[in-house]
């Protein structure tokens, strides 16, 4: 048979999005792995079906993706499916709250960041603003916490020469992240802007990463670099964020984009 989804992006992380309330669908990871080749499927960095349950290209299901979230919510009142300005959505981690800006931009209640280590999940005896690990024989600080999915920062002197592409995967996979985690590289610009790449745990780097954007902008704050309301540019585009620290939740602005509409063979 056949299956209707959307093909969709968030400042070029991209995503198909389909409709699982009025055709049936159930995920499985080989087919999504399948469908989210870019020569012989459809091509995503991440999918979501309509109870909000988003998979990695590995096909791996995760339990937060603010991307995707914005494309989700712009699905949603696109098709007809609510007529909602502000839209609960459950995720596997919680109650998310997508509020339509206008047309296009969506804002985003990405939650309460976690930092104890048990919540991240993180294997270290104590929380710390600041942890050390190795790499390559050199010391690497680095923030971590939990943005619904685990996050490891670190700040570099330039994002361009950032070695994502080899201390991405190192880290993504290292022991002291039991559920692997998205390495992000923030390189702060002046106290209301940074910049940032991220190595998305079972995808690699993207253009960008929602959820890492808050992450970065939650390290900031917490070391006293950024402001409570900053904008984060990834490699895809700009993120309106704001977080008032302690336990505030972390909102998240920005656009998103309708690619095509199409349908698949689905067995």
């Amino acid at each position: 048979m056949k299956l209707k989804f959307a093909k969709m992006h968030g400042l070029g992380n991209d995503f198909a999005v389909i409709d699982a309330i009025h055709q049936r669908f159930e995920p499985r990871p080989e087919l999504v792995r399948r469908w989210a080749d870019r020569f012989d499927g459809i091509g995503f960095d991440d999918a979501a079906a309509f109870k909000y349950r988003i998979y990695n290209a590995d096909g791996g299901e995760v339990a937060q993706c603010g991307n995707g979230a914005r494309c989700f919510a712009r699905f949603v009142r696109e098709q007809g499916l609510t007529d909602l300005d502000v839209i609960p959505v459950e995720t596997n981690t919680g109650l998310l709250k997508l509020e339509a800006v206008d047309a296009t931009r969506y804002r985003v209640d990405m939650g309460v960041p976690g930092f104890e280590p048990a919540e991240i999940p993180l294997r270290t005896e104590t929380r710390e603003t600041l942890y050390r690990s190795d790499y390559q024989g050199q010391e690497v600080s680095f923030s971590a916490m939990s943005i619904g999915n685990p996050h490891m920062v670190i700040q570099v002197e330039d994002v361009e020469t950032a070695p994502v592409e080899s201390m991405g995967p190192y880290f993504e996979s290292h022991m002291m992240f039991p559920e692997r985690a998205n390495v992000g590289f923030m390189q702060v610009v002046d106290r209301e802007s940074f910049k940032l790449r991220v190595f998305e745990r079972g995808v690699g780097e993207t253009r960008a990463c929602g959820s890492g954007a808050c992450a970065a902008m939650v390290a900031g704050v917490e070391l006293g670099l950024l402001a409570p309301v900053a904008t984060a540019m990834l490699r895809g585009g700009d993120l309106n964020l704001e977080w008032q620290g302690d336990a505030n939740p972390v909102m998240m602005t920005g656009e998103t984009a309708m690619v095509y509409q199409g349908e698949i063979e689905y067995e």
